[in-house]
This record gives C-alpha cells, sequence and structure tokens, in this order.
C-alpha cells in the first residue's frame, strides 16, 4: 500500500460539495507537506518535476524567477499536477520513478487527474 496519493487535482474542492467539505479540502492543501509535482509550460509543452515540503512557496518561487534554473530557462511555471505524501523520502523516491517515466506515461497521469491543464496553484491559495 502506498503512503501517497493525496493528488491536488482530483482531491480539489468540488463545485457539489458543501462550504464545510471545500474548507476542510483547502486547508489539506494549503499544509505544508512533503510533495511531488508537475509544471509544464504549456498543455503538452516542456514539462519539469519536483518536489518540495511547502509546495505554495516554491511554485511562487518559480513564477518570480527567483531561483535560476530550468524553470525559468523554459518558462514552465504552470502546475499541472502534484501529489502529497506523509514522509519526504516518500516524495523523493515518487520524484525519482516519475523522473523515470516516459513522455507518453507523464502526460496521461497530467490528463487523469486535469483534463483541462488548468494551473493548480490557484486552488493551494484559496
Amino acid at each position: 500500500m502506498h503512503t501517497r496519493n493525496k493528488t491536488l487535482a482530483s482531491r480539489g474542492p468540488s463545485t457539489h460539495a458543501p462550504a464545510r467539505e471545500q474548507r476542510a479540502a483547502a486547508e489539506r492543501m494549503n499544509q505544508k507537506r512533503p510533495s511531488a509535482h508537475i509544471l509544464a509550460s504549456r498543455r503538452n509543452g516542456t514539462l519539469y518535476i519536483g518536489v518540495t515540503s511547502d509546495l505554495a512557496r516554491r511554485i511562487c518561487q518559480n513564477r518570480s524567477n527567483a531561483v535560476a534554473g530550468f524553470v525559468q530557462d523554459y518558462g514552465v511555471h504552470r502546475l499541472v499536477f502534484a501529489e502529497f505524501h506523509n514522509t519526504l523520502e516518500a516524495v523523493i523516491l515518487r520524484e525519482k520513478r516519475l523522473k523515470k517515466w516516459q513522455r507518453a506515461w507523464k502526460l496521461e497521469l497530467i490528463e487523469r487527474h486535469n483534463p483541462q491543464w488548468r494551473d493548480l496553484y490557484d486552488e493551494l491559495t484559496i
């Protein structure tokens, strides 16, 4: 059994859920927990797989180009997938596995959880 799989796209607040359930989902997303995430430059564009213990802070850094590197060089700023884990060790292992995946598998993962490729950052900052 895996300790992961609290994905942002599939676990986000539903438009049909009561307000209390939506608030609880927003609180879970805002917690500082280890997460693996995928950023994209656009739909089917350049992908970046990363890991962090504070997803909102990391995405904010990436968007402001505060850290030089791949994300800044390729304009990869759209959060299209996020998955929360219980431990840093588990999330690092997941990141390594995702990085070894074929591109088609990564695209399938994104499509399954976020078919519109919407930017999930807005759901982080509710």
